[in-house]
């Protein structure tokens, strides 16, 4: 950790301390204390769960009168329930899993089932779309953020393109920041925390009033720990000079001879520094908020982002004997170093009484650079250049920028019809260097592939008009209908795929990031990736929605999806995925406003669904491929959420089945995570694949179900005791759609977490203890296979964290 970190984690008093609702759990407050002059915290709790509000569907209505598949998650969950980045929301939303992807350094979203792992390039697009204050955040790494002073999240389940735009097939986050109060005066909360793995965290937030129309807030945050791998010792793993000498003359390489043979250095394996795994991240925002009248505000934000962490390692999933399980032999240093600045603005203008015009528009800029050990240490070398293999997945270079615009008229007041039209624009400039040098043995050893993925200039372009209505037939009775149009433009100007050539007279390095690829140095060009794509498509909702008694809501809805096709390797084109969703869904309301109960079944009809995945093509070269579908990929599913809150005690269930999950037709599927595939013909295009045909969907389990319960103990000196507990269930789920067997699959599984809170009499400060993963359960997220020398596959893992645990410290001021 550099010194400008440290001290910034020093400085900082920091975080959001409790004060809101999750209808899948908590206060129903807002987020921000009171002025001073107003109730203390423990007056300000709102108890009746129904109060919960949220923007679904652009407008702000009450949670239980808004008929869409959504969960609402409040600050004060997000705080409990230490969620500090979008992974850690899954087990609060029914049917969302999140997967890390090493090599780049990012989580990739699977919700009901539908999800793309893949999604982690400046190709591939998500499936489930995120936005922060209403602008989309296109490309994965916005997903490994920290979530910094919320306001609170939303996420809507089943297609939301009609009012939420491209890629939101799946569903879409909305995650709405903290907002500065010109009426409130000045105030802030911060958090401090330390535990095991040296972890250590900081945030503050708070609000500066500057005139009667003006306000500003400010948030900070530092979070950071040490890697959870450790680095195995070559020693007493490597073979000896002897037997590395046999080794190498029994190898056609050496031709018979050991002119050429040099030992296996072990300095070469990693020992110190940085271990994968790690967290060292940072940010800050500030936002503005001008309001110099009743009809017209503009919320204006700067955010910015750094992550000096280091990349999630894959583990073996049976380690070799004597090596502890969260380790591996390692001989490339991880390395991550991204940066990323946000613009976000909007405005609001009420016209009249009953009408009013948004303007929000955003900028962000990316920047990252990494290096991944991809051959995660599986096989042992026989010699510097037999049986083990070298691989550095390397991002030389990224550098990705996009911006967007929204205008929308809506109505606003009690209206026989509800209304909105809008009209949008984006656009993404993307940069990248990708290189993967694989050498024989060890880094010293012969060249078995490599390349240098070059993409100078890959844009999006994106076009959309929208509008929705929503006809009070009477008073329990609603139909609603939206459509959208969308044209999408992807381009790839002057991409250039380089391959080893294997000229047998060029020097066998593995490929320097200062290295410019060409014949002189053994490359050659595989593939030229110049090709535009174009095309529009509507997409539609139609909905009814009715009251059940005073208390209850009853929904039913058809709405379409789409994804936009685009470019890959080689120039060709893949097609756009489109889907149809048929929802049933039922909301409910008891005792009062404590308890709620919100419920949807839904059938999802998917046609060219998209598969994309890292390849090797028949001539030895790798890339990137995109696959369609055929027929119809369908899934069926039941979700349901319930909420219980009263004083002193608060209970939530999360539950999601997904009993049908099934992919479409497709006959050649491949990738380069799983080694050992049958050989593919040649009308494929690939080196090997897989009839993956009606394989059940990864990331879809069964049953899934997350209980959370807490109860606050009164002490006699006026202050409060509150242990929660929080448990999750999950059945067995693939890891792939190959479905290969027990080592492509995590099996059923149970983790749970533990906390207790103490706060003082007068809610100013708080302490809290927690453990999380209290079992030290090792839970799989992805899974890969390499086939060792002997014939045999090995398989490897992404995983949860394991056993944490530590305390924190916070204060309102």
């Amino acid at each position: 950790m550099n010194l400008h970190r440290t001290l910034l984690y020093v400085a900082i008093s920091l975080v959001i301390a409790p004060g809101t609702a999750f209808a899948a759990g908590q206060d129903t407050t807002a987020q921000t204390p009171p002025p001073s002059n107003a109730p203390g915290a423990a007056e300000k709790k709102v108890q009746n769960l129904d109060a919960v509000s949220v923007t679904a569907t652009k407008r702000e209505t009450p949670l239980q009168k808004t008929p869409v598949a959504v969960t609402a998650i409040t600050v004060d969950t997000l705080d409990r329930e230490r969620v500090m980045t979008v992974q850690d929301l899954t087990k609060l939303v029914p049917g969302l899993q999140g997967t890390s992807q090493g090599d780049h350094g990012v989580v990739t979203l699977t919700l009901r089932g539908i999800g793309n792992d893949s999604a982690k390039t400046e190709y591939a697009d998500p499936e489930v779309a995120t936005f922060v204050d209403g602008i989309y955040a296109p490309r994965a790494e916005a997903a490994s953020g920290l979530l910094l002073d919320m306001e609170g999240v939303e996420t809507l389940r089943g297609p939301q393109g009609t009012l939420w735009g491209r890629n939101s097939t799946a569903g879409a986050i909305s995650f709405q920041t903290a907002k500065p109060d010109i009426g409130a005066g000045f105030y802030g909360n911060a958090q401090v925390g330390a535990g095991n793995y040296n972890q250590a965290g900081a945030r503050a937030a708070f609000n500066l009033p500057i005139s009667d129309t003006f306000a500003m807030r400010v948030a900070v945050v530092h979070e950071q720990h040490d890697g959870y791998v450790d680095y195995q010792k070559p020693s007493g793993q490597l073979p000896s000079v002897a037997q590395q000498q046999q080794a190498y003359l029994a190898s056609p390489i050496s031709g018979g001879t050991l002119a050429n043979f040099r030992p296996i250095d072990p300095g070469q394996y990693v020992q110190g520094g940085d271990k994968y795994s790690s967290q060292d991240q940072s940010a800050a925002r500030v936002s503005a908020l001008w309001q110099p009248s009743d009809a017209f505000k503009w919320n204006l934000s700067y955010e910015y982002f750094a992550d000096h962490g280091t990349p999630s390692m894959s583990l073996m999933q049976t380690p070799r004997q004597g090596q502890d399980f969260w380790s591996a032999l390692i001989d490339t240093a991880p390395y991550l170093d991204r940066t990323s600045k946000t613009l976000r603005s909007r405005m609001d203008w009420n016209i009249s009484d009953d009408m009013q015009l948004s303007y929000i528009a955003g900028y962000n800029r990316y920047s990252g650079k990494s290096d991944f050990d991809q051959d995660v240490g599986v096989s042992v070398p026989t010699s510097f250049t037999t049986n083990g293999v070298y691989q550095d997945d390397r991002t030389n270079d990224s550098k990705y920028k996009s911006w967007s615009q929204e205008i929308n008229l809506k109505s606003v007041g009690p209206q026989t019809v509800d209304w909105i039209l809008g009209a949008y624009y984006g656009y993404e400039d993307n940069d990248i260097r990708f290189d993967i040098p694989i050498m024989n043995g060890t880094r010293y050893g012969t060249v078995s592939w490599q390349g240098s993925f070059i993409q100078p200039k890959e844009t999006v372009e994106s076009y959309a008009l929208f509008g929705q209505a929503t006809w009070h037939l009477s008073d329990h009775w609603r139909l609603t209908g939206g459509a959208r149009w969308s044209h999408d433009e992807k381009e790839n100007k002057g991409g250039i795929n380089w391959g080893w050539a294997a000229d047998p007279t060029v020097p066998q390095v593995p490929i320097s990031p200062d290295v410019y690829p060409d014949p002189s140095n053994g490359f050659s060009v595989s593939q030229r990736n110049t090709a535009k794509y174009s095309k529009s498509k509507p997409t539609w909702l139609v909905r009814l929605d009715t009251d059940v008694s005073e208390n209850g809501l009853l929904y039913a809805s058809v709405s379409t999806g789409y994804k936009s096709g685009g470019t890959q390797d080689a120039g060709t084109l893949y097609k756009p995925e489109s889907l149809t969703n048929y929802e049933v869904g039922t909301k409910f309301t008891f005792l009062e406003g404590h308890m709620t109960w919100n419920s949807a079944i839904y059938y999802e009809d998917f046609k060219n669904f998209q598969l994309s995945a890292p390849i090797i093509y028949p001539d030895g070269n790798h890339g990137l491929g995109f696959s369609n579908v055929g027929g119809s990929t369908k899934v069926f599913g039941i979700e349901s959420e319930l909420a219980y809150q009263q004083k002193d005690d608060r209970f939530n269930l999360i539950f999601s089945a997904i009993p049908k999950k099934e992919l479409g037709k497709l006959v050649y599927a491949g990738s380069n995570d799983y080694q050992g595939l049958p050989a593919c013909p040649p009308a494929s295009n690939l080196a090997s694949c897989l009839d993956v045909t009606g394989n059940d969907l990864p990331h879809a389990p069964n049953v899934s179900l997350t209980g959370i319960y807490e109860h606050t103990f009164h002490l006699a000196n006026g202050g409060k005791l509150t242990p929660r507990i929080s448990a999750q269930y999950q059945s067995a789920q693939w890891l792939s759609y190959f479905n290969l067997g027990s080592g492509d699959q995590q099996k059923a599984y149970v983790r749970g977490d533990l906390s207790l809170r103490y706060s003082e009499p007068g809610d100013k400060w708080w302490v809290n203890g927690y453990v999380q993963n209290v079992s030290d359960k090792r839970t799989r997220t992805s899974a890969g296979r390499f086939q060792m020398a002997d014939g045999s596959l090995q398989y490897v893992s992404q995983y949860l964290a394991p056993r944490t645990y530590g305390v924190q410290l916070g204060v309102w001021f």
